[in-house]
């Protein structure tokens, strides 16, 4: 069974700060797209509830529309009942027969304005819809002009370091394959505490490069010896020497 090589501290440490300096590389690359990748997915969410609600108001009209032309069903329905009542009426025998044509009569009339103030509700509803839906549109297209600009802007930018995001890209992931597993953990777990992305900082002018806490004269010595990993007291960075952090280079 073959054995794995064990590497010295220093070169463990190098291993991190060749990552870091690549890994600084992309977040520069990521910084020039600015917020617009999120900003394309927000407006693309937003167009998309905007469809939704496009689509439910027309579905409200057509659902308004058919309940009007059923109201006026009933209308053309009590219509033919009158006049049917009516016809009826010239061959009444008595006075209750008559009253109760009458009444049906009466009652159909009823049945008409009831319909009727429907289907005026139902218009002033259709008109109230109609101006949302009008809105709505509008706002779709004034969301999907930005969209189209924030694309383009964003395909400028991608277009201009896509070369150098995958060699960079490319030279993270060899990176990491180099750094010991449990420090690689630590270390994307440091970095995606900071906005920034640093987890591993040199000492600069006697203080964490990172937070700019000090760092006493002994603790220094300890991280220029190469003996241990020292971690920033105050902010959990990794701390290396300036010099050693200086002669890591990547191309």
């Amino acid at each position: 069974m073959p054995q794995l090589k064990e590497f010295s501290i220093e070169e463990k440490l190098g291993s991190l700060i060749y990552l870091q300096k690549i890994d600084s590389k992309l977040d520069i690359i990521k910084i020039l797209k600015g917020e617009l990748p999120m900003e394309v997915a927000d407006l693309e969410d937003e167009i998309h509830g905007l469809h939704a609600r496009q689509t439910r108001i027309e579905e409200e009209i057509n659902g308004i529309t058919e309940y009007i032309e059923d109201r006026k069903n009933i209308i053309k329905d009590a219509e033919a009942l009158i006049k049917k009542y009516e016809k009826d009426s010239d061959n009444v025998k008595n006075n209750r027969e008559y009253e109760a044509i009458n009444k049906e009569v009466e009652m159909q009339q009823l049945e008409i304005k009831l319909a009727e103030k429907h289907i005026k509700d139902a218009n002033e509803e259709i008109a109230e819809k109609v101006e949302l839906l009008e809105k709505a549109k509008k706002n779709i297209g004034t969301k999907e002009g930005t969209l189209e600009v924030k694309k383009a802007e964003l395909e400028k930018i991608i277009i201009t370091n896509e070369e150098e995001e995958k060699h960079f890209l490319k030279l993270s992931d060899e990176a990491k394959a180099e750094v010991e597993p449990r420090l690689l953990v630590s270390y994307e777990k440091i970095r995606n505490n900071f906005r920034n992305g640093l987890a591993v900082v040199p000492v600069l002018r006697d203080a964490c490069g990172g937070c700019f806490y000090a760092i006493p004269p002994q603790k220094q010595s300890e991280i220029k010896q190469h003996k241990k990993i020292v971690a920033c007291e105050n902010c959990g960075r990794i701390l290396v020497d300036e010099e050693l952090h200086n002669n890591i280079e990547f191309k």
